[in-house]
């Protein structure tokens, strides 16, 4: 389902869906130096032993604001924001468009329901992301938490395409259940989402018009948050870890998956071949690793994870890396908080991420963007 921040990682995200992939293109420097608009350089935010980062900019402010993703040519991002008690709508940052806010943002969905999970498609005229509008007119109800701490999967949910310069939109998926979590492949060839058209929810992919679907995955628990590697060939995602009994047994995740509610608390990171062969586990740390992402080499993968922490709840998530093959685990932030949704650039020069440093409000969440070192 969306890759929402977890609750328990004390941030108030209700509706980020984990959905990244990298996309070919040349990132070309603006005035400052940086291939995006910024706010201001925050050098001071970077934290003992970040070394990857030579400098940080921050680039919104208020709210919450994740999930920023690439654009092909490397110079724009799309991204959702929730503000002043709207329910995530999808915004596009680096238009050069007359309508943009003081932010430099665009706002690209209708306002209507809630919305997820955006990406650029190929050519950068287009966005694709998921939306309730076709079954909701205003946002959801938060989810029942007399299961825990849970997320609602939204049956209304369906993915949508939206050309930027004219606003026209056409749905790609018509079909009952959660369709949500779209990203593109580099080769611009394909789309992977996250869907219950099978029961569960499995990772898809389609053409970039929503035909010829092929069911990647059809192991019980959730798949979701996929990305393609650079080449296209093979996919990264978070899949769930189960309990032999208790909240975090099948039994329960069946049981939750038929009020559409899930858990996500104990999830691990997996590739597996754009065809669903070579399923191989990631990681097996405890606690939630989520939101991955190929580095430019697709050898080696960025996530999230709070398995660090050893309080309870796990609240702190950082950004970590490690080889495909599960070794050589390496801390990338060290805030003591949020950091999350991390996304190289084309040319692997660069990486926006989203955090709650240097928030001037409880639980706020910007995105920053990081010169790799």
């Amino acid at each position: 389902m969306t890759a929402r921040i977890p609750l328990f990682a004390l941030v108030s995200l209700a509706s980020l869906a984990a959905c990244q992939t990298g996309s070919g293109g040349t990132t070309k420097p603006r005035r400052d130096g940086t291939p995006l608009p910024v706010l201001a350089q925050r050098d001071e935010l970077i934290q003992p032993g970040e070394k990857h980062f030579a400098h940080l900019w921050q680039l919104t402010r208020r709210g919450n604001n994740a999930e920023g993703y690439w654009s092909f040519d490397g110079r724009k991002l799309v991204m959702q924001r929730e503000v002043d008690g709207t329910c995530d709508r999808i915004f596009v940052l680096g238009l050069d468009d007359k309508d943009t806010n003081e932010l430099g943002l665009l706002q690209v969905s209708s306002g209507v329901g809630v919305t997820t999970c955006s990406y650029f498609m190929p050519g950068d005229h287009e966005v694709i992301y998921a939306s309730t509008q076709s079954g909701q007119d205003s946002c959801p109800a938060r989810p029942d938490m007399s299961d825990g701490y849970v997320w609602s999967l939204h049956a209304e949910y369906e993915i949508y395409v939206q050309e930027l310069a004219t606003k026209a939109e056409r749905r790609i998926t018509d079909s009952p259940g959660y369709d949500a979590e779209a990203t593109v492949s580099p080769k611009g060839d394909r789309i992977v989402f996250t869907s219950t058209r099978s029961g569960d929810l499995e990772l898809w992919t389609s053409a970039l018009d929503g035909s010829d679907l092929h069911q990647v995955t059809n192991e019980l628990g959730y798949d979701g948050g996929a990305f393609f590697s650079h080449d296209g060939k093979r996919l990264v995602f978070r899949a769930t870890r189960f309990d032999e009994e208790g909240i975090g047994s099948r039994e329960r995740y069946r049981d939750l998956l038929l009020k559409n509610k899930i858990r996500p608390h104990q999830l691990d990171i997996y590739t597996c071949d754009v065809d669903g062969s070579n399923r191989r586990k990631v990681t097996d740390l405890g606690g939630a690793s989520w939101a991955p992402f190929f580095f430019p080499t697709d050898r080696r993968i960025i996530f999230s994870t709070n398995h660090h922490d050893t309080r309870v709840p796990q609240v702190e998530f950082d950004l970590f890396a490690i080889d495909d093959d599960g070794r050589n685990l390496e801390q990338i932030t060290t805030y003591q908080g949020f950091d999350s949704f991390a996304m190289f650039s084309p040319d692997g020069e660069w990486l926006v991420f989203a955090s709650n440093r240097g928030g001037t409000e409880a639980g706020e969440t910007n995105l920053f963007l990081a010169k790799w070192k």
